[in-house]
């Protein structure tokens, strides 16, 4: 399996080449790409490489025929449907969320355990998550989001790998089991946060300090 953190970094590199596109350029150089994401040259050339995509010593790279390599390489050339479940604060703001639909990635529906929210009339229809498994199989759904309790979590994930889900993406707060025909990505926003909190704390003492000394 190609290495994830490469994976990261293409997504990163084609939102610079986005971002770079804007600003009027319509070639550049692996050394405009490293600063862009924050990363050194041999970064940028040896992760295309594993991919093979080259470049130009002289010319660099055309912008457009990059973010072409890249969006075949993410599997962002061909519009990706996905679900979610858990139409609660962080299900709720995920379908709001228009990146997704800008990023080639459309969110069909939600499924809702409460029949309170339940809403077929939405613009992403909400329903009863009883019908998950028949949606996912009529519609031939690849990706999932699970954003439930922790408690409901795995056996969200069970269903989905049971219906055909290829990949998934957790942000229940607890790691979970899946078979090794599907892919998942946790998200924990509490940890991530946390991590944030004692960094910034760390780099404060540390500026404190500095000051002190001068």
């Amino acid at each position: 399996m190609r290495n994830k953190n490469s994976i990261i970094r293409l997504s990163r590199y084609k939102n610079a080449l986005r971002r770079l596109k804007t600003m009027g350029f319509g070639r550049i150089f692996s050394d405009n790409l490293a600063d862009a994401i924050g990363v050194n040259s041999c970064q940028v050339r040896k992760d295309f490489s594993i991919f093979g995509i080259s470049g130009n010593k002289r010319g660099g790279y055309q912008i457009d025929e990059l973010i072409e390599h890249l969006n075949n390489i993410l599997g962002k050339n061909i519009i990706q449907h996905a679900i979610i479940v858990g139409a609660g604060n962080i299900g709720a703001a995920l379908a709001k969320y228009e990146g997704f639909e800008k990023d080639g990635i459309r969110i069909d529906a939600v499924f809702e355990a409460d029949p309170l929210k339940v809403n077929p009339r939405a613009d992403i229809p909400v329903l009863a998550a009883d019908d998950m498994i028949e949606f996912i199989q009529k519609n031939d759904i690849r990706i999932g989001i699970i954003a439930v309790p922790e408690s409901a979590a795995q056996q969200v994930l069970d269903l989905m790998v049971l219906s055909g889900v290829k990949g998934i993406l957790n942000f229940a707060p607890i790691r979970l089991r899946a078979p090794r025909e599907c892919v998942v990505n946790n998200v924990n926003l509490v940890l991530e946060l946390e991590n944030v909190i004692y960094f910034s704390n760390l780099l404060e003492k540390a500026l404190e300090k500095d000051a002190q000394e001068a």
